[in-house]
């Protein structure tokens, strides 16, 4: 489990994002240890899903079942009992017929969880997966990831509320447009760190050019 945090603008998002293949490096490769983009599940920013699909929350979490069945194939007998079970993992008994854009933003979190549970993924990859959501279903969701870290899958989350990743990740990387610490998650996050990477961000919208920033 290794949250990654920094300061706005400091490439954290990029950083999912070229992993999963949507961005290319300018310079350099990255590694994936052998992973292909089957092995990978990612949860983007609550922004960028398009709650105005018309797509119930059923038909919704039956997508992470993409691997085995393709995009638009169906779902057979067998695999209803897993979409039933990750949507009670969820706590979403009995919106199965509602439509996603009818959700709340914790029951519409709740629902991609369930999604990636069926993804069966050996990397997951969360985009700011708590913002704007209660505790109750913060602590659900938390007992996922720690599910996922008790199966041995690697997650990788953006985060940005310092006091949950001290009490839930133990390792981290704080990122402010380059490495700035990598390790436990105490060392990584003292107070001197913390300051560098203030000060690199600062930095870099003070000299960048205004596209870029």
């Amino acid at each position: 489990m290794l949250a990654i945090c920094g300061p706005n603008g400091a490439g954290k998002s990029t950083l999912l994002r070229g992993i999963i293949g949507q961005l290319r490096p300018l310079g350099g490769r990255i590694e994936r240890g052998g992973l292909d983009a089957r092995d990978i599940a990612y949860l983007p920013q609550g922004s960028q899903v398009d709650r105005s699909f018309p797509i119930s929350v059923y038909d919704m979490v039956c997508m992470g079942l993409w691997r085995r069945s393709g995009l638009f194939g169906g779902i057979g007998r067998a695999d209803r009992p897993k979409v039933a079970e990750a949507i009670a993992a969820v706590g979403l008994e009995g919106f199965e017929g509602r439509p996603i854009g009818t959700l709340s933003g914790g029951q519409m979190q709740r629902t991609l969880f369930a999604r990636l549970l069926l993804q069966d993924a050996r990397l997951i990859l969360l985009d700011e997966p708590f913002t704007a959501l209660d505790a109750k279903t913060i602590s659900d969701l938390l007992d996922l990831v720690r599910r996922w870290h008790g199966e041995r899958r690697t997650v990788l989350a953006v985060l940005h509320d310092f006091d949950l990743v001290r009490a839930h990740f133990p390792q981290t990387l704080l990122l402010a447009r380059a490495p700035v610490a990598w390790g436990a998650t105490a060392e990584a996050l003292a107070p001197e760190n913390l300051l560098k990477a203030r000060r690199m961000g600062e930095a870099w919208y003070e000299t960048a050019d205004p596209c870029a920033a």
